[in-house]
């Protein structure tokens, strides 16, 4: 008897190493969960999806960071220290802000790298057309003196950053880094998100995204909206997926506009000429290796129209471009860089 039991007790311990075992493998193929969370911000929404267990505090540490941006570079917070600019006769001190020197060397590298069809000193205009905090115009017929004054105030020129110190060489030259802002807002998120052990990620805030990691080894893949002016009609024009860090940024005049007297304003503004653009593009998806690029970028193909946005975005290895473009005859046509 004593024989068997002995024989009994090896078998006993290897079915239990085996079913031990057999758990942990288990365990170990049962990918990690995926979290999501929501909130308001930047005059939008954010959504945020990430792949681990769940980071106590997240959404609370996202609402102050991003609550902290917009004190420093929102134009629709009072007492932003952009609006303390704008409404400064000569400039203000800059040197203990964040958010607004990389803001502003970005701006300043996009204006160079797009020969100024994106320039932030475009304030004073998208007031005057009723964007941005300005009020909606309510004739249609404008005077051209007007918009040659305001073109006097237009140009990455007319302000000088020294010592953190940022001055007006003209007085009435205004900042609007709008064109950035949620761009600039979603790299915070994710950089926190990667910070925070979660490098696998999507960020979205208003449209604007970045997939960090994978999503289980596979990319993010997000939707191309459909340029449509009747916001009540949202339908998909494609998908593009984003890995490793890859941001897209979508601009459209379908996005932002209003109507008077039968003329449409939309809220891209052409820094040469002054009044908003319209041509046939549509939609401009860039995308960047940050969030801030594709999203200033985005702004610029805007105006430069169909041909012009594909030119820039290809003289860029790191850029990729999706265009939403009307074809003469009032359709659609998509039109994409080569590596998409």
């Amino acid at each position: 008897m004593r024989y068997y039991l002995l024989l009994l007790l090896p078998l006993f311990l290897c079915t239990c190493d085996r079913a031990q075992k057999m758990g942990e493998n288990e365990a170990a193929d049962t990918p990690p969960p995926i979290q999501r969370l929501s909130g308001e911000a930047m005059g939008s929404y954010y959504r945020v999806t990430y792949i681990g267990d769940s980071l106590p505090r997240l959404q609370a540490s996202i609402d102050s960071l991003l609550d902290a941006y917009n004190l420093e570079l929102s134009t629709w917070v009072p007492a932003s220290r952009i609006n303390a600019f704008n409404q400064s006769e000569k400039g203000i001190d800059l040197s203990d802000t964040r958010h607004f020197l990389p803001n502003l060397e970005l701006a300043r590298r996009i204006s160079t790298a797009t020969d100024g069809a994106y320039d932030p000193t475009i304030a004073p205009l998208s007031k005057f057309w009723g964007f941005n905090t300005g009020k909606r115009r309510t004739t249609a017929t404008v005077d051209a003196t007007e918009i040659d004054s305001l073109l006097r105030l237009v140009g990455m020129e007319n302000i000088r950053l020294k010592g953190g110190q940022l001055s007006k060489r003209k007085p009435g030259v205004e900042l609007d880094l709008n064109a950035s802002a949620k761009g600039y807002g979603v790299d915070l998120v994710s950089e926190m998100l990667s910070n925070r052990g979660r490098p696998d990620h999507l960020i979205d805030i208003g449209g604007e995204m970045r997939g960090g990691g994978s999503k289980y080894g596979q990319a993010w893949n997000v939707a191309i909206r459909l340029p449509d002016e009747d916001k009540s009609q949202i339908a998909r024009a494609g998908t593009l997926p984003l890995r490793d860090g890859r941001a897209i940024a979508t601009s459209g005049n379908y996005l932002a506009y209003y109507k008077v007297d039968g003329e449409i304003f939309s809220h891209t503004i052409n820094p040469k000429t002054g009044y908003p653009e319209r041509n046939r593009l549509l939609s401009a998806s860039v995308l960047a290796p940050d969030c801030a690029t594709a999203d200033a970028y985005a702004t610029a193909c805007m105006v430069l129209g169909p041909e012009g946005a594909l030119a820039l975005i290809e003289a860029d290895s790191t850029l990729e471009g999706y265009f939403l473009v009307r074809t003469e005859d009032g359709g659609l046509r998509t039109v994409k860089t080569a590596g998409l």
